[in-house]
């Protein structure tokens, strides 16, 4: 399936409360920004609407650190290898939660072009954080793997999970360092996420699952009942599982 044609994945009516299209194209009306109860239970949902790739030679890919969470039981639903891929968020010199950009693990670097002309930022006044993210994604791939080598992407069906997306740029740079390698086919599945997120991001990829797209989008955490913040130890321990 060429990229771009996936279809985004909405639950049943009687499913979990969401905003999105569905099966019959209305939108139904937001009842609940609380929809799942953590991660495990965001993967478990997830798995479901997965179950077609299971035996399609598939390898899973989380986000860290909350993205692995879900990832390892939509791996376990799929009897699939688990791994991780880690982009790095490039933040705003005065504000680093501010997204304007994202860097891949084979080095490549996304930028929000309207947002460096907007904050009046050249790249190079971000090499300095670009440098540090680098260094942060090789300690973290070294530390999460345990002196093991990432596991090979090309000719599987490779699906990239994460616990949610706001803006797209972290998930964007992996994927574009994904494609790279040449899977025979690239999902991204996520519980939730923004809807301008879901139409940038579905033009990358062969197939798009969420599960939940709301027109009132402020932060992942607010879909979650517990969203606590996941730590290295469980990265690892998801990671061999």
């Amino acid at each position: 399936m060429p990229p771009g044609q996936g279809a985004e994945k909405q639950p049943p009516a009687s499913g979990l409360p969401g905003s999105g299209p569905s099966a019959t194209g209305s939108c139904p009306v937001e009842v609940s920004k609380l929809v799942f109860l953590d991660r495990r239970d965001a993967g478990k949902r997830l798995a479901e609407e997965l179950t077609h790739y299971r035996g399609k030679n598939v390898l899973v890919l989380g986000i860290p650190r909350g993205g692995v969470i879900v990832a390892a039981e939509v791996a376990r639903a799929l009897q699939a290898p688990l791994d991780v891929i880690i982009p790095r968020k490039i933040g705003a010199p005065f504000n680093e939660e501010l997204a304007i950009g994202a860097a891949a693990p084979d080095g490549a670097v996304i930028f929000d072009e309207r947002a460096l002309s907007l904050l009046n930022l050249t790249k190079s006044d971000l090499q300095e954080q670009i440098e540090r993210e680098r260094k942060e994604m090789e300690r973290r791939s070294r530390y999460y793997r345990r002196g093991r080598g990432a596991l090979d992407c090309r000719e599987k069906t490779v699906i990239l999970i994460d616990d949610g997306i706001a803006t797209g740029m972290t998930v964007k740079a992996a994927l574009q360092s994904l494609r790279k390698q040449e899977p025979a086919a690239l999902v991204l599945a996520v519980p939730v996420a923004s809807r301008e997120a879901v139409a940038e991001l579905r033009l990358l990829v062969d197939d798009l699952i969420c599960l939940h797209a709301p027109a009132a989008f402020y932060a992942v955490g607010q879909f979650y009942e517990d969203f606590r913040q996941t730590t290295d130890e469980e990265v690892i321990a998801a990671l061999e599982q």
